[in-house]
């Protein structure tokens, strides 16, 4: 059994997700957290399912999805595992904190890149890992094929897209990443998107004002 947990962290109300199966093996994807209670809520949630934290990885790195990294490295010893083309976000953090007024400790870098293709193993349940650039340009999308759902990050939003107004953000190469990697994915398939609520592709191909 694959369990998918979601928490609302940060100014920026980031969806951060604990993926874990019934050996408590886990993984924590995008951690948002950015103060002392939100450090606890997560704490305390794996410490209450008795999970052992193995891997920290990042659907892309802009400055509300890594603010709880040096929390996570600090105290499960995970260094983030992230696509190479958003390291550039990860070594300009704290000047993206500063800009946005945010206090926040700077991330350790990565030792691991994720590249398209990829395959992420969570005890008997595989992620595939697909390159959707446009809202950034390294990122990522996982799906689980067993369970039906995608971590799309922010590229694809329940009615909405990921902005694009970002640095190195591309209008038409996220839309060439949604067309061409999530909306050929089944239609029954959960969307668990960085921000708002979960919804499917099905629901976005029908109602995605973006999509045509």
């Amino acid at each position: 059994m694959l369990y998918l947990k979601s928490f609302c962290f940060g100014p920026f109300q980031e969806n951060t997700y604990l993926l874990y199966d019934e050996n408590k093996q886990a993984f924590i994807f995008d951690p948002g957290n950015s103060n002392n209670s939100e450090n606890s809520t997560l704490k305390n949630f794996i410490t209450e399912k008795n999970l052992k934290l193995e891997r920290l990885i990042l659907t892309h790195a802009h400055i509300d999805h890594v603010m709880g990294n040096r929390f996570i490295f600090d105290t499960y010893g995970l260094l983030p595992e992230v696509h190479e083309a958003d390291i550039y976000f990860i070594e300009n953090m704290m000047k993206s904190a500063n800009l946005y007024g945010l206090k926040c400790e700077a991330s350790p870098m990565p030792e691991k890149f994720i590249h398209d293709g990829d395959i992420i193993q969570l005890g008997a349940y595989q992620l595939q890992c697909m390159h959707t650039p446009g809202h950034s340009p390294g990122s990522i999308s996982f799906y689980q094929a067993d369970n039906h759902f995608v971590l799309s990050g922010d590229v694809l939003f329940q009615n909405s897209i990921g902005r694009t107004d970002l640095p190195m953000g591309n209008f038409d190469t996220l839309m060439n990443s949604i067309q061409h990697k999530l909306l050929p994915l089944d239609p029954q398939t959960k969307v668990y998107s960085g921000h708002g609520p979960t919804t499917s592709i099905g629901v976005e191909k029908a109602n995605n004002p973006f999509i045509k």
